[in-house]
Parts: C-alpha cells; sequence; structure tokens
C-alpha cells in the first residue's frame, strides 16, 4: 500500500474550499500522508476532529478507524487532495459511529461497506467507478447518510448502492439517500445490474423508513430498475430519471410513497408490486414503455418473503402527468393473480396513438381522469374524459398547463394525501389534475449534474 507524500504546506486552507468540508477555525485538525499516519491519527480521534488526507493512492488492506464521534460532534476524514483507494484499499467502519468520509476516490475495487454495527454515519462528496465487488457502496447500518457522491462507469454485474440490514431479514433504518449523481451503469445483463437496490427479497417486509429523494440517474441501463425498492415504508421523492433502460421500480414490500419524480425518455417508467403505495404528483415524459404498471402477481398478500411478484393491491396512483409513446397505463393481468382495490385517479393521460391503457384488474377504482390523444383502450366507460389539457413546455421543456388548461380546478377526488404538487406548492381544496397545480412560478425541473455530486453546493 502507498499514499503518495504530496505533503502541502498550506493544504488545510484549500481542504477546507471544498464544497461541503467547512469548518470552525478552532477544529482540531490532522495532515496526514501515508496509510501509517492516517491509521495512527483515527486511532487517536476524538469526537469534532477532522483528519486530512493528502493526495495519493492506496492500494491494499483496509483502514480501520477505530473510533466514534458524536451526534453534535463527528469525526471527520476528508480527502485534502485526489485520494484513491484500489484493489482491497479502503476504510473499516466496523463499530464506529458519527463518522464523515468525505472526498475520496472508490476505484477498480471493492468498493465501500457500512456494517451493521458502523450507526449513524455519513458517506459524502466521494467517487464510486469501475468497483468489481457486489456492489460499490453496501449500507447495513441504521441513519446512514449518502448525499453528494458520484457512482460511475461500472460494467461489471453489481449495484451502485445497496441498502440492506442486520441479520437475513431486517433492514437498516432511516437511510437517507440524497443529492447524489448516479451516471452510467452499462452492466449488459439481464439483471443485477441496479443503480439503487433498497432492500431483498427476504427483506421485503421489513420496515426501513427510508428517503430517497433528489437524485440524478442518467443512462441507468444496467437493469431494468434504476431504483429498485425492496423492503417497506419508504419515500421516494423528488428524483430525476433521464435516458435509462431502468424504472423506478417497487418490486418487494409495501405502504411506499413515490412522490414529485421526473422521469423522462428511454424506457423509464414507475411499476410498483405489494400493497398500499401512493403515487402521486409524478411527471413520466416521451417514454418508449409503459409510463406506469400495476403489478399483477403470482402470489397475493405475500407471507413468505420470497421472489414471486406480489400483486399490487390497494394502491392509490394520483395527480400524475403521463406522456408517451407506449401504453400509459398497464394493468398487469396475465398473471395468477391481477391488480386489485387500486385507484387511478385525477391524472393527466397523453397519449400518442397507443391505446392509453392495456390489462384490466379486480375492482378498480377511477375518477377525474383525462385523457387525449388516444383510444381509451382497457379503461372503462366512465373513468376518464376525453379533453385536450392545452398543456406548454416551460423553460426546462417540461409538460406544464396552460392557462386554459380544462385540468385547472377539475380534480374529483378529495384525496388528503396529496396536499402539494410536484413543485411542493401547496394545493388549494380545488385542486388541478395532473402534477402541476397551475402557477406561474415553475420550480420543479429535471436535476442537472451541477446540482448532484461531489462538485454541488
Amino acid at each position: 500500500m502507498r499514499l503518495a507524500h504530496a505533503l502541502i504546506a498550506t493544504g488545510l486552507a484549500g481542504a477546507l474550499a471544498l464544497p461541503g468540508v467547512a469548518a470552525d477555525a478552532a477544529t482540531p485538525r490532522t495532515l496526514v500522508a501515508s496509510p501509517a499516519q492516517l491509521s495512527t491519527a483515527l486511532a487517536q480521534a476524538h469526537p469534532g476532529d477532522r483528519v486530512l488526507v493528502t493526495s495519493g493512492v492506496h492500494t491494499a488492506g483496509l483502514i480501520h478507524i477505530g473510533r466514534s464521534g458524536t451526534a453534535a460532534a463527528p469525526i471527520t476524514i476528508v480527502a485534502a487532495g485526489p485520494v484513491t483507494f484500489t484493489g482491497s484499499g479502503g476504510f473499516d467502519l466496523s463499530g464506529a459511529s458519527h463518522i464523515v468520509v468525505q472526498g475520496f476516490t472508490f476505484a477498480d475495487g471493492g468498493g465501500l461497506t457500512v456494517p451493521g454495527d458502523a450507526k449513524a454515519n455519513r458517506i459524502t462528496r466521494n467517487t464510486f467507478q469501475g468497483n468489481t465487488g457486489g456492489a460499490d457502496l453496501s449500507v447495513k447500518a441504521d441513519d446512514t447518510e449518502v448525499d453528494h457522491n458520484t457512482f460511475q462507469n461500472r460494467t461489471a454485474q453489481g449495484v451502485y448502492l445497496q441498502v440492506v440490514g442486520p441479520g437475513a431479514h431486517d433492514m437498516a433504518q432511516r437511510v437517507h439517500v440524497h443529492q447524489n449523481y448516479f451516471y452510467n451503469h452499462q452492466y449488459k445483463g439481464a439483471n443485477g445490474g441496479e443503480s439503487i437496490r433498497f432492500g431483498l427479497s427476504g427483506r421485503q417486509h421489513a420496515v426501513a423508513d427510508g428517503l430517497i429523494e433528489n437524485n440524478l440517474f442518467d443512462k441507468a441501463d444496467g437493469d431494468s430498475e434504476a431504483i429498485s425498492i425492496k423492503s417497506s415504508n419508504n419515500v421516494v421523492r423528488y428524483n430525476t430519471i433521464v435516458n435509462s433502460r431502468g424504472t423506478l421500480s417497487l418490486r418487494h414490500g409495501w405502504n411506499t410513497r413515490v412522490e414529485g419524480n421526473i422521469l423522462i425518455g428511454g424506457s423509464t417508467g414507475i411499476r410498483f408490486f405489494g400493497n398500499n403505495h401512493v403515487i402521486v404528483n409524478n411527471l413520466v415524459e416521451d417514454t418508449s414503455g409503459p409510463a406506469m404498471e400495476f403489478g399483477g402477481g403470482e402470489v397475493r398478500d405475500d407471507t413468505t418473503s420470497g421472489t414471486d411478484h406480489e400483486a399490487s393491491d390497494h394502491c392509490v396512483v394520483a395527480f400524475n402527468t403521463l406522456s408517451g409513446s407506449d401504453n400509459l397505463v398497464w394493468y398487469e393481468s396475465s398473471k395468477k393473480f391481477p391488480p386489485s382495490d387500486d385507484t387511478l385517479a385525477d391524472n393527466i393521460l397523453l397519449g400518442h396513438g397507443t391505446a392509453a391503457a392495456t390489462g384490466t384488474g379486480a375492482t378498480l377504482h377511477f375518477t377525474g381522469n383525462i385523457l387525449s390523444g388516444s383510444a381509451a383502450g382497457s379503461l372503462p366507460a366512465g373513468s376518464y374524459r376525453t379533453a385536450d389539457p392545452k398543456l406548454v413546455r416551460d423553460a426546462h421543456n417540461l409538460l406544464r398547463p396552460s392557462a386554459s388548461s380544462p385540468a385547472i380546478g377539475a380534480a374529483t377526488g378529495s384525496f388528503p394525501q396529496v396536499t402539494l404538487d410536484i413543485d411542493q406548492q401547496t394545493r388549494p381544496s380545488a385542486k388541478d389534475v395532473g402534477a402541476d397545480q397551475y402557477n406561474s412560478a415553475t420550480p420543479a425541473h429535471p436535476l442537472t449534474p451541477a446540482e448532484v455530486g461531489p462538485k454541488a453546493p
């Protein structure tokens, strides 16, 4: 192992100028330039300390941290210059809590693992690229924050970010994933190349209370699922998926909320299996595959935590704007158990010739939907009205209702679970149909690389 001895006598000021690195001048800092120095500094670190690592390459062996900070005074390990871990190099976080790992590159090796006994740590402003292990970053611990990282250029089977938990069936609790850039996942296999896999089949009924928000996915082509949720009670909101093979998929688990996401191009759409999901205020545009899939299953109300698809039951899909060249809505009814007791309400369905819906289900509910540009397909009479929604492109090329849109004030259900629109503006009692409550202010937009990843504000 080696870290190049690029000691920088004035390096503290430069390190503190990095995005997100600002610290009080009185914060104890240690500048290290070799693995031995780093190990010694970490063994002696106290809450509130900052260990700054100068430029170099670390090729072999994990560096054990062995100390913990506190919630108010974490121990921060910062790359003060370009520091790359390759091969088996990296950090051993076992037993360490309230640690911040910031600014490193994990390349051509096993990535980084946050073990189950390493709680309340933060992984921020790092770059993960070209790793060959099962996951670039694997999180098993409660209260982990994963933010402002870049995951890029993976060609081997495996995922960028995997969140699991202790034991065989539990999930890490309250993991927060935000402002990350997931780019160019090019594994070409049929399965096993998700950008985010949040859970596993055997953990699907474990309550995770995870939050995935404000991330950008571009060329998420390693799997048919860019975001794969396989646990329960999560929130997936305000993410952008563009130019991707991968969908936003609730593959296993119950009670997840999908809100305010922007999905554009590729075969991108939203698909879901399991019970009691709420899918609202999303904008799905220009997809070559179905924009919204209500999953059918080999089982209903899963009790075995197996790998079978579970039929979608008691789910609400409301106030979304869906546009694409394929079916806008697919009720997957070819399996033993079709979708049942699901609601499609107050959505704008903007077709481009192909029938708006295919498939059917049991005891389905409809109200307030506006259909334009396509025949209804399998949508039953009374489940929609045909009208031009008079959508226009905003400055970010997103579809928005114009001032004369018949969607304005036309929602017919109360839906108390929908209080905001895609712009996070409050909806009045007379809600508009679709993702956007008409307003001249349009803050929601597709995220750009400048707004996520290590260099973002």
